[in-house]
């Protein structure tokens, strides 16, 4: 990414030490700049929306309004925004809530430099940036549920994905990254970005969190 063009981010955190750090960090950081560090869901609800940074990291122990909840409503108002959850808690509910309400990442504090660029950095590149206690987390619930093929055959007919957007899907599923989706495949990024695209209009999602959510209903 050039440094003439900075991946814009946001802060959602009410702790305002970790905030003021966190904004600290990412001046110090060429290729990313942060434009709005809001205190509360309400602030970022406000303010948010007209900015449209790229990446928002969002506390989910946010007063009043959850970070849960807030993503639920940023969402559809900034569809080209990636969001990452910041926690201090492992708790599966939460991880998925998160997921669905469309989140693609979910770190757990707390949280180096180099974690907080490298995560703007993974999420913008089409990865899911999890921190490891995290992504054991999502792990384990998966080895709960029925494999990936039971599920993919249940899934109603006016789905009809393509055998290429179901081996895309699959592997959303499975936690895989776009770059290592297309070597997987032996295709391009491009392509697995045009799958994708087709794939979330069939099943009338805006991002992997919500196939990966709609797919453990199926």
């Amino acid at each position: 990414m050039s440094s003439d063009t900075p991946i814009t981010v946001a802060l959602v955190e009410d702790q305002r030490g970790l905030r003021d750090s966190m904004q600290d960090i990412f001046a110090r950081v060429p290729d990313i700049r942060c434009v709005a560090a809001c205190s509360n869901a309400e602030q970022a609800l406000a303010e948010l929306p007209a900015l449209a940074p790229k990446v928002v990291f969002m506390d989910i122990n946010l007063p009043r309004m959850d970070g849960v909840a807030c993503v639920k409503e940023l969402s559809p108002r900034m569809p080209d925004t990636l969001f990452i959850m910041l926690t201090v808690q492992d708790n599966t509910s939460a991880v998925f809530n998160s997921l669905a309400a469309g989140a693609c990442g979910y770190l757990r504090k707390p949280v180096t430099a180099t974690q907080l660029a490298e995560a703007v950095k993974e999420v913008v590149s089409g990865g899911s940036p999890m921190s490891a206690p995290i992504a054991r987390l999502v792990v384990r619930a998966f080895k709960n549920t029925p494999p990936v093929e039971t599920r993919a055959q249940s899934a109603p007919p006016a789905v009809n994905l393509t055998p290429r957007e179901q081996e895309v899907l699959d592997l959303l599923v499975e936690g895989y990254d776009y770059k290592t989706i297309a070597d997987k495949m032996k295709v391009s990024i491009h392509t697995v970005h045009f799958h994708i695209q087709h794939t979330y209009r069939k099943l009338q999602v805006r991002s992997r969190g919500e196939a990966v959510a709609k797919v453990r209903n199926l």
